[in-house]
């Protein structure tokens, strides 16, 4: 009898231990069917976007002129892109395009402001000045976050660590990874500049400069239009330390950089020169750039490629010869006299309605 029972209770335990075997057995199955049900499809969406970006969209959209439509992709597309990046490896290289198209938003509303600025100013409008002062701030402040953001999107791209002290330049497989690395420089140039226009609300690290002239140099500077060497040359003046002995003046390397940008269809070099005369003072340099740009609007070729660079580059000039215009007279450049800082620079002949088309 006492056999009998010690094999019944064996057997309970036993069948016990096999049921809760199962149990965690079937929520083991369950939780894989689960994950298979959605991750891999939600994955495998996340990749085809990204390739489609990468390969499709990112070409796509550096061949367009109009950047105020590029930069709301980049708006509009950055999130649903990057929330992919939950269930699979975030897309750096087109993301940091996309950042960058959506600061370019950010700087478009901060320009209207900075003119708003500069015209309440002109008329002595105090209250509206003031108001316009705090509102350029604050997108300056989101600027700075976003091309933050791209800089290190970039970097994390294509495996560079700038903050080594002797980083290895990274493998490019195309010239549009070329582009998007250079570009994520100039952008963390960019970024420090935004940052200390909104009084340092975003925080962005200054030591990024002297590691964009580093890293510029992995790149060759004809084949960029000049872009690398300029992007050196506006850190020179930054951090005079950083400027390599024997190497030119800037102001001549930027001036060398522009000739380039004309050369090869793109002016970008062009209009970073424009910012550094206007940011540390060189109106004579300023009125050459700008009176350069508009003489090479004729019979200039633009990089069909890369269209959207060069059409950015025209509107940082022409907004910069907006502010000129706006503190001096209280209104824009008008169109005939873009290239020079008043009307009587150089005079230009009256325009004249043509009747005989209205007829």
């Amino acid at each position: 009898m006492t056999s009998s029972l010690l094999k019944l209770t064996a057997t309970i335990r036993g069948s016990r231990l096999s049921i809760s075997w199962l149990r965690g057995g079937l929520l083991t199955a369950l939780t894989v069917l689960a994950g298979c049900s959605v991750n891999p499809i939600y994955s495998t969406t996340g990749i085809v976007l990204s390739n489609y970006s990468e390969g499709e969209a990112t070409p796509y959209v550096l061949q367009m002129e109009d950047s105020h439509l590029a930069c709301s992709l980049g708006e509009g597309v950055d999130p649903l892109l990057y929330s992919f990046s939950r269930v699979t490896d975030a897309p750096d290289s087109t993301g940091s395009l996309l950042m960058l198209l959506a600061a370019n938003c950010s700087e478009q509303r901060a320009w209207e402001e900075e003119l708003r600025y500069l015209r309440a100013d002109y008329q002595g409008d105090v209250p509206a000045a003031k108001d316009a002062r705090e509102a350029m701030k604050r997108l300056n402040a989101e600027i700075a976050t976003r091309r933050h953001e791209a800089f290190l999107r970039a970097m994390r791209a294509y495996d560079y660590d700038p903050s080594l002290d002797n980083p290895t330049c990274p493998d490019f497989s195309t010239e549009q990874d070329e582009l998007t690395f250079l570009l994520g420089l100039l952008t963390g140039m960019q970024a420090i500049v935004n940052d200390a226009n909104s009084g340092a609300m975003a925080g962005v690290p200054r030591n990024i400069a002297p590691q964009a002239e580093r890293a510029a140099q992995c790149l060759d500077n004809r084949q960029w239009a000049g872009l690398p060497n300029a992007v050196r040359a506006l850190v020179w003046l930054l951090i005079p330390d950083t400027q390599p002995a024997g190497a030119q003046d800037p102001w001549q390397v930027f001036a060398d950089s522009a000739r380039l940008g004309v050369d090869n269809g793109m002016r970008i070099s062009m209009a970073l020169e424009a910012v550094a005369a206007e940011t540390f003072g060189r109106p004579d340099v300023l009125e050459t750039v700008l009176a350069r740009f508009a003489d090479s609007e004729s019979g200039f070729q633009v990089r069909e490629d890369y269209r959207l660079v060069d059409s950015v580059a025209g509107e940082v000039v022409q907004f910069i010869s907006d502010k000129h215009w706006t503190a001096n007279y209280g209104y824009r450049t008008p169109q005939r006299y873009f290239g020079r800082l008043s009307e009587q620079s150089q005079q230009a002949p009256a325009e004249v309605m043509d009747l005989e088309g209205l007829l």
